[in-house]
């Protein structure tokens, strides 16, 4: 096989690895069997649009991990992980979305040939890629093991960030600051949705600086007018029209890792409101930045910004207000651990990063201005450079 082009070096996979194995023997684990590809990813290297189907890396407490993908997949695992090529299996293509067949049937045989069908096995219960029938193959074929819900173990492992970590979001953070500016030079009355959208995939894959883009981890969402009241609507192939705001959540990737941002475009003169909870989010954002340092808890920032829109505008902010982000693939870019939310208590620490999502959705509109940042020794760093304020195009 030709030589790999790993994102990480070796001693940054060693160092991942023996830190899940010791939260695996901290919760009485012998084994864990990963399907998020992020977690995937983050293990082994391991990068393929293969998550539509069933796919896994199996980590024992010794050993190293196995990516066990299917047939069709094995060369990509092969060409992405840090693991011999002996670690890599691909199962048959028949198993593939052939019930009453199944990938877990080969799995099994899998872990009793490698020894590791005993003792207490964890899988992610709840998770996009682990499937009800997956788990019911599992248990019906190994009856003596233990099976126990390991959902975030991974994630969690995850959650402060290298110095290559945050050097590849910064990347992604430059990204999609590029994104921002071309957004904001092309929108205008008449330009039909999905001619925008065109604009943006095709900056955030140019990238930036010889650095070129990856497919962000949720596509561009874009409502505009009442719409904006929806925070995940997409896009159609309707204009812009002139009295009408448009927020554009978008991400920079780079690398598998994420920077999303964004930032609300109102064509024409806003009505007051508009200003006034502009005012109030800048304000508050300002606030949860302040809270965003070592020692303090993720709640804190949440309930600063909180304060100061309610205080400002009578608004209440019923959803959170922010999630840890890093390395994702479809359908999310956030890791599923962290929330800056009130009751979070949990601990900020220096590389921990996250989305700063403060957006506002009423009845009939919506504005949302966010940042991405990390924790630093000292407070947080924003990833991106948009200004942060609500752009008014005339």
């Amino acid at each position: 096989m030709p030589s790999k082009n790993l994102p990480f070096k070796q001693a940054e996979y060693d160092a991942r690895i023996r830190k899940t194995r010791t939260e695996m023997s901290d919760r009485g684990l012998d084994t864990i069997i990963v399907s998020d590809p992020s977690n995937m990813g983050w293990l082994t290297g391991y990068d393929g649009w293969s998550f539509y189907v069933h796919q896994c890396v199996i980590l024992p407490l010794e050993g190293n991990p196995i990516c066990f993908v299917r047939a069709q997949d094995a060369n990509g695992g092969l060409r992405t992980v840090w693991m011999p090529d002996e670690y890599v299996y691909g199962y048959d293509e028949k198993l593939v979305q052939n019930l009453p067949l199944h990938p877990m049937q080969e799995l099994i045989e899998l872990l009793n040939r490698h020894g590791l069908a005993r003792g207490r096995i964890g899988v992610e219960m709840d998770n996009y890629w682990y499937s009800a029938q997956a788990h019911d193959e599992l248990v019906k074929g190994l009856p003596g093991v233990s099976w126990v819900d390991s959902t975030g173990l991974v994630n969690w492992q995850r959650a402060i960030k290298s110095d290559r970590e945050i050097a590849y979001m910064k990347i992604a953070g430059r990204i999609v600051t590029n994104m921002h500016q071309h957004i904001r030079e092309r929108i205008q009355p008449g330009l039909p949705k999905n001619e925008m959208v065109a604009e943006i995939f095709h900056s955030g894959c140019m990238g930036v600086d010889g650095h070129g883009g990856d497919y962000p981890a949720m596509v561009p969402l874009l409502p505009s007018g009442s719409d904006a009241s929806a925070p995940h609507l997409t896009w159609n192939d309707d204009p812009f029209v002139s009295g009408e705001a448009t927020f554009f959540e978008i991400a920079g990737s780079y690398k598998r890792y994420q920077c999303p941002t964004s930032r609300t475009i109102f064509l024409g003169r806003p009505p007051q409101r508009f200003i006034d909870v502009e005012k109030a989010v800048v304000e508050g954002i300002n606030a949860g930045l302040e809270k965003a340092r070592p020692g303090n808890q993720c709640q804190e920032i949440a309930k600063a910004f909180c304060t100061v829109l309610e205080s400002r505008t009578g608004i209440r902010k019923e959803s959170r207000c922010g999630y840890s982000i890093g390395m994702s693939y479809p359908p999310d870019w956030g890791e599923r651990t962290m929330s800056l939310r009130p009751g979070d208590e949990t601990i900020l620490e220096p590389g921990m990063a996250f989305h700063f999502i403060p957006a506002v959705w009423q009845d009939d509109w919506g504005m949302e201005i966010t940042e991405s940042f990390v924790i630093t020794e000292t407070g947080a760093e924003t990833l991106s450079d948009v200004p942060r304020e609500l752009f008014i195009k005339q």
